[in-house]
């Protein structure tokens, strides 16, 4: 599927070509090529493999933006999230947050209450109605917070992706495909040069270490943090820069069956999570400006996140290293203009979205954004393509969503005639037929007749993840899966809930290296794990 890809991409001349297959580059993809326009996407790693692959899971309104009175940002981002939640209700599911306040922080609970109602109006009330919380009403909630510090709390309603954030990303990246969009992982683009009749890009096939060209009549740059860099490198300037926040998480043994996002204000004074993740809890996060996209999570970043949530949950032990069974750590990027950047506080920077036009070259740059307000940045690009005069054959058709209701309970109906549900390992965190219809809507068709044939391959391909052995068949077959990290990471989120150690002696890691890889296998194993295993 890559190579026939690639050959697209090597002989073909697109209306738009699109570097960086993160969520904004993802998002404009499907925008622009479910909308009939030539589109080539390519990415230098895996499609969500930076940003998109880091955050905390959350489509939320940006409730923290309110205390720096960026009360449009929050309006438009509660927008989002609504339309999110209707446009993908499998996916993106509203979740309360119980957010506990310590005596002596900045702001009595009462305010912090007064506040999430000012929010819950600007979402237009589409979500339940917030609480507030003595410290009573706290415990009987979630006993495992710690309320001996407390003051009172505050319950209130947002939203999280059900699935991994990555897996979001590259349902858009299948959704271009679906539209004819050429699309490969592992193309590095070297820089580009803007001639008469459009753009030439030199690229480099990562994998097999191929220089070749695209040509482009315009050129997206979707680079995530390294947006700047590609510009340097094409000779383009902008009215927008980034600045860099790192943040990390820790993914450690499941903390509480209680289903809320528990939130606090850690020992900086930033909102700080425990959020449910399946069978494993997902805590952080840190803030750290930083100078470049290139970061490591170190000692002090894991300290800062243990300290913080041993001190405000009421634990059998505290949570130690050995508790951290994976661990996320990226860059968050930060629109910044050249006209008042510097008049801002770097704590206080948002994560909205900027888009540069060069009108002249037909070059795009998408700086900042975030999951929730993804559809909008393709909303936007797709208007900005068309300024540039490229012709937009298809102007109604839909470029996002799940299928209707009705495909839906015909699937549900084919999943409860074959007794799909049944078959729900003891510990899974959803029914089978919630979770297929997830992630493959249609296609899932395909994958409960697999399972009729062979009822084993419904159970989990891997010992505590939930990936089915059915899965597996057809992320060979549709999505591009090069290396293994590919799947362990971004197509699932295995690697996330299942610890390294478990994942080198699995029975099951062998098979799928098999399946996805064949002679391959043992190279992509050992490469994984930076070591010269064998593959038995």
């Amino acid at each position: 599927m890559r190579d026939t890809h690639l050959q697209h991409l090597a002989n073909d001349r697109f209306d738009v070509l699109i570097v960086g297959a993160g969520i904004n580059g993802a998002c404009a993809a499907a925008a622009l090529a479910s909308k009939g326009v030539s589109v080539a996407l390519i990415d230098r790693s895996d499609f969500a493999s930076a940003t998109s692959q880091q955050s905390s899971n959350l489509a939320w309104g940006g409730i923290k933006y309110m205390e720096s009175f960026d009360f449009s940002l929050v309006r438009k981002l509660c927008k989002s999230r609504n339309h999110l939640v209707r446009s993908f209700p499998s996916s993106v599911k509203e979740i309360r947050f119980l957010t506990t306040v310590s005596k002596g922080f900045r702001h009595h609970p009462g305010m912090l209450w007064a506040g999430s109602w000012l929010y819950w109006l600007m979402g237009n009330g589409q979500t339940r109605m917030p609480r507030f919380l003595r410290i009573s009403d706290i415990h009987k909630r979630a006993s495992i917070v710690d309320t001996r510090e407390a003051h009172g709390g505050v319950e209130y309603s947002d939203a999280y992706l059900y699935d991994n954030d990555a897996r979001f990303v590259f349902q858009f990246v299948q959704r271009a495909m679906h539209a004819n969009a050429r699309v490969a992982n592992y193309v590095e683009s070297l820089g580009a040069e803007h001639h008469d009749n459009g753009w030439k890009v030199r690229v480099r096939d990562v994998i097999h270490d191929r220089p070749f060209e695209i040509q482009a009549r315009v050129l997206i740059n979707a680079a995530g943090p390294w947006v700047d860099e590609h510009n340097r490198l094409s000779g383009e300037t902008t009215e927008h820069h980034h600045a860099f926040s790192k943040g990390i998480h820790l993914i450690v043994p499941k903390l509480t069956d209680d289903s809320h996002v528990l939130a606090f204000f850690a020992d900086d004074g930033r909102l700080f999570f425990v959020i449910p993740m399946g069978n494993r809890t997902c805590i952080g996060t840190t803030d750290t400006r930083v100078e470049h996209p290139h970061v490591d999570i170190d000692a002090d970043d894991i300290n800062f996140v243990l300290d913080n949530i041993n001190k405000r949950l009421a634990l059998a032990r505290p949570l130690n290293r050995d508790d951290i069974i994976a661990t996320r750590c990226g860059v968050r990027p930060l629109a910044v203009s050249k006209s008042n950047g510097k008049e801002r506080d770097f704590l206080q920077l948002s994560r909205k979205h900027a888009i540069d036009t060069n009108r002249q070259h037909a070059h795009i740059s998408i700086f900042g954004g975030k999951l929730t307000d993804c559809i909008n940045v393709g909303e936007e690009i797709l208007a900005e393509v068309q300024k540039l005069g490229i012709d937009v054959p298809y102007p109604e058709s839909r470029w996002y969503g799940e299928p209707d209701e009705q495909e839906k309970q015909e699937f549900l109906r084919h999943a409860m005639e074959i007794g799909l549900d049944d078959l729900t390992p003891i510990d899974a965190s959803e029914p089978l037929s919630q979770r297929l219809w997830r992630r493959y809507a249609n296609d899932a068709h395909g994958l409960l007749e697999s399972i009729v044939r062979d009822p084993r391959q419904a159970e989990p391909l891997i010992e505590g993840s939930e990936y089915l052995r059915c899965e597996l068949q057809l992320a060979r077959e549709q999505e591009m899966v090069t290396r293994l990290e590919d799947l362990l990471r971004r197509r699932d989120r295995i690697s996330l809930v299942v610890s390294q150690e478990q994942l080198r002696h699995s029975p099951g890691l062998h098979e799928a290296c098999e399946i996805l890889f064949g002679d391959q296998a043992e190279a992509r194993y050992a490469e994984y794990f930076g070591t010269s295993a064998v593959v038995t």
